[in-house]
């Protein structure tokens, strides 16, 4: 019997949601698999089977894996800088996922696997300036990616490829660079540098407190994909003949500075800058060389930043005051 299932690793979480989301759009059969409690969930839809696992256990990975013709392996335990920075054996602990999924996936006969990898892997030495030269592909080796989480990406990308050389496992392996949008983590520590300003310039707005504090000296240059680009990119490399890591992301670079001005322009409101220069900041320099993929594919992430900061920015915007209505409701309660 043909089978149908598509299998989410991580599908409570940002990315895996949305994927979750498009899928069953599509009618496709949908098995969401994430080790957070349900009402964690960014997004969980009641006419997919959704499982609370922890594919850390090889067991659990045997249960997400059975009947699947798909496996799209979104799940890590990560978030934005300030936390990759903090938390090096807890993002390292994440290669348990790829490699147990991989075991089950080839124990069971899945026919399709996809490992979200990112652009963490990267030479550190090809990161130390602001004006930094697109990364391409082969700017993985020699090998110096970022402590713990990169590594961890890294190494999975090697099992991905010694799986598919060794036993014929189909895999594909995405690059991202820094996904942002709504339904995702936009306070408590784990929160990517788009959500964290969005935050930040909302606080300011409705606190009347017009300041902002920003981590580094604002002169680190980025780019930030839209999810929408995401879930393409990855659909296309996971249908497409493409079996060596490939990056997704934009190529529209910024500064933080500059990212900051975008959302403030968003907010109509201008804000007093202050500069941690002892938080964590990452790369000086990161930004994507999409040659590879518009040869490969014939297609690159296209959504502005700004175009994906005004939407990210209006679901941060009502999350926060409901968020906080809900809190001065309570305080009400108890006086």
């Amino acid at each position: 019997m043909k089978r149908e299932t598509i299998v989410v690793a991580g599908g409570g979480g940002f990315i895996g949601g949305h994927l979750v989301g498009q899928l069953r759009a599509e009618g496709k059969k949908v098995r969401s698999v994430d080790v957070k409690p349900f009402d964690e969930w960014y997004q969980r839809f009641d006419d997919v089977e959704n499982l609370r696992l922890d594919l850390q256990r090889r067991e659990d990975c045997e249960r997400a894996c059975e009947g699947a013709a798909d496996v799209y392996n979104l799940a890590a335990d990560m978030g934005g800088m300030g936390f990759i920075e903090n938390n090096k054996c807890l993002c390292m602990l994440s290669v348990l996922i790829n490699t147990h999924l991989l075991m089950a996936v080839h124990k069971h006969g899945v026919g399709r696997y996809f490992y979200a990898s990112s652009a963490c892997v990267y030479n550190a030495d090809k990161q130390r300036s602001h004006d930094v030269v697109p990364l391409k592909e082969e700017d993985a080796y020699p090998a110096m990616p970022e402590d713990g989480y990169g590594w961890e990406k890294l190494f999975s990308e090697r099992m991905c490829r010694h799986y598919r050389e060794d036993f014929g496992v189909y895999t594909r392996c995405s690059r991202y660079h820094n996904v942002y949008g709504p339904h995702g983590t936009w306070e408590g520590g784990r929160e990517k540098a788009p959500a964290a300003i969005c935050r930040k310039v909302i606080e300011a707005k409705l606190s009347g407190r017009h300041e902002i504090e920003i981590w580094g000296d604002g002169r680190q240059t980025r780019s930030f994909m839209y999810i929408d680009d995401c879930l393409k990119g990855t659909r296309m490399l996971m249908d497409s003949e493409v079996v060596e890591p490939i990056n997704i992301g934009s190529s529209e670079l910024v500064t933080v500075n500059q990212l900051v001005d975008i959302v403030e322009s968003i907010a109509g409101i201008r804000l007093k800058r202050s500069y941690d220069l002892t938080a964590p900041k990452g790369v000086n320099g990161r930004n994507s060389d999409n040659t590879l993929i518009q040869k490969l594919l014939g297609w690159e992430p296209s959504i502005r930043l700004r175009d994906g900061l005004e939407k990210t920015y209006a679901w941060i915007h009502d999350e926060y005051v409901a968020k906080h209505a809900g809190s001065r409701v309570a305080g009400a309660a108890k006086r």
